[in-house]
């Protein structure tokens, strides 16, 4: 996973496990390039073991490095559909004439159940999203280093 350098713009260490994500019949695949117009719908299948757009606006000027497409917390298992949507899914839209974006998913082991609160306040709709740290969320949750993940890249298509 850190072959784009996943590690260390975003996390500081490799999860252990890979996350599985799929996309109807495609499927994410460390790094493998996707279009936007197949990631625009949330994935259709997540999954990792359990035991019970760092790109933005572009790769090379990352000022809102971390922009979160999607969170959710509180998942049982890898059930996503059951956990609790903190920011609904928004697919990929990297801006013409920016190259190849990667995009993240990680999942972390919550050693509880989260309340989570956003207290981000924000004067253009999206900005919520920006500028987010996989990082600062996990110490802010306590969650420790993830223990799955995955991504892929996409560009401007058109």
């Amino acid at each position: 996973m850190d072959s784009d350098g996943i590690v260390p713009d975003v996390i500081d260490v490799l999860p252990t496990d890979i996350m599985e994500v799929k996309y109807g019949d495609l499927q994410v695949n460390n790094g493998n390039e996707l279009t936007p117009s197949q990631v625009k719908e949330a994935p259709t299948s997540i999954s990792w073991p359990t035991e019970d757009d760092p790109d933005a606006p572009s790769r090379e000027k990352p000022k809102f490095r971390e922009w979160h497409h999607w969170l959710v917390v509180n998942i049982p298992g890898c059930d996503v559909n059951k956990g609790e949507v903190q920011l609904k899914y928004v697919g990929s839209g990297p801006p013409k004439g920016t190259k190849l974006h990667r995009y993240v998913f990680l999942a972390y082991k919550q050693p509880s159940r989260i309340s989570y609160s956003d207290t981000v306040v924000c004067t253009k709709p999206g900005l919520e999203r920006a500028s987010r740290k996989a990082r600062d969320l996990a110490a802010t949750y306590n969650l420790g280093k993830p223990v799955a993940g995955n991504y892929f890249q996409a560009e401007h298509e058109g």
